[in-house]
């Protein structure tokens, strides 16, 4: 579990994250959305060290990072894994050693301990048979489920993931959502997901939190969403007309004022 208490964080006279509180629950998808320039971004980059907040507190199961000598936040970052937007793959090292590299860098390991400990990952991602593979050889989806192979070779117990759909079609993007609350499900991790992907969070959507100019405006579960009367929220999630006419179909549905597809024809007449 993460905790987030109070956090302020501005650059120069800008405010950019003002009193941002939330847990960060485990076994669960914590996603964190909002339009750019809400604050997502600098949010995430300060619960992970990368930013220090100018005031308030993150806690890692009840050790207070923001407080931590340098040597203790070294061994939180170690329990830490990392799914970049960009997958920020090494295109000169095969996908065996793109995953082998955190054991490499933290574990004395043997080599065939960090073999079965790759093959291991990649197995659960589906890629068995890929080791030899560079980067440039494969698709988008297939880097992705890279990145998070090598995000989760040294069992996290958490995992931050930076747009993971970012660049990929629907249907792959499915692929890795599923994936993502799969290996969070199985490994009990405290997954935080920094997203524009509406249907990220309507499918692993476990905790919400969507920023807006700098404030958590509003949090709640992927049923939640659909009945929010925040304002800005709707804005964001519903920016088309065509979606917001979803939406109202779903609250009729909901209500129990729509009881069957003849029904539902003749209210989109």
């Amino acid at each position: 579990m993460i905790e987030i208490k109070n956090i302020h964080k501005g650059f120069g006279d800008k405010t950019v994250i003002e009193d941002v509180s939330a847990v960060l629950e485990t076994g669960k998808c914590n996603l964190i959305i909002g339009a750019s320039g809400s604050g997502k971004t600098v949010l995430m980059k300060c619960i992970v060290g990368l930013f220090e907040p100018d005031s308030g507190e993150i806690i890692y199961d009840d050790a207070n990072f923001t407080t931590m000598s340098p040597e203790e936040r070294k061994q939180i970052r170690q329990q830490i894994g990392m799914l970049f937007q960009g997958s920020a793959l090494f295109d000169s090292m095969t996908v065996e050693q793109n995953v082998m590299f955190p054991l490499d860098m933290f574990t004395n390991l043997t080599g065939k301990q960090k073999h079965d400990k790759v093959n291991e990952v990649l197995e659960r991602v589906n890629l068995t048979g890929s080791n030899n593979k560079y980067p440039a050889e494969i698709s988008g989806g297939m880097k992705k489920r890279v990145g998070i192979a090598r995000a989760i070779v040294l069992n996290p117990k958490f995992l931050f993931c930076d747009e993971p759909n970012s660049g990929l079609d629907p249907k792959t993007s499915l692929v890795i959502d599923k994936l993502i609350k799969e290996i969070t499900t199985e490994y009990g991790m405290t997954t935080v997901v920094n997203t524009h992907d509406m249907n990220s969070v309507m499918e692993i959507g476990d905790n919400i939190i969507f920023m807006h100019q700098g404030r958590k405006e509003w949090e709640g579960t992927n049923n939640d969403i659909i009945f929010s009367k925040n304002e800005e929220l709707n804005k964001f999630i519903f920016a088309s007309e065509f979606l917001r006419d979803a939406k109202d179909m779903r609250m009729l549905e909901a209500r129990g004022k729509i009881s069957d597809n003849r029904n539902m024809d003749e209210l989109l007449k």
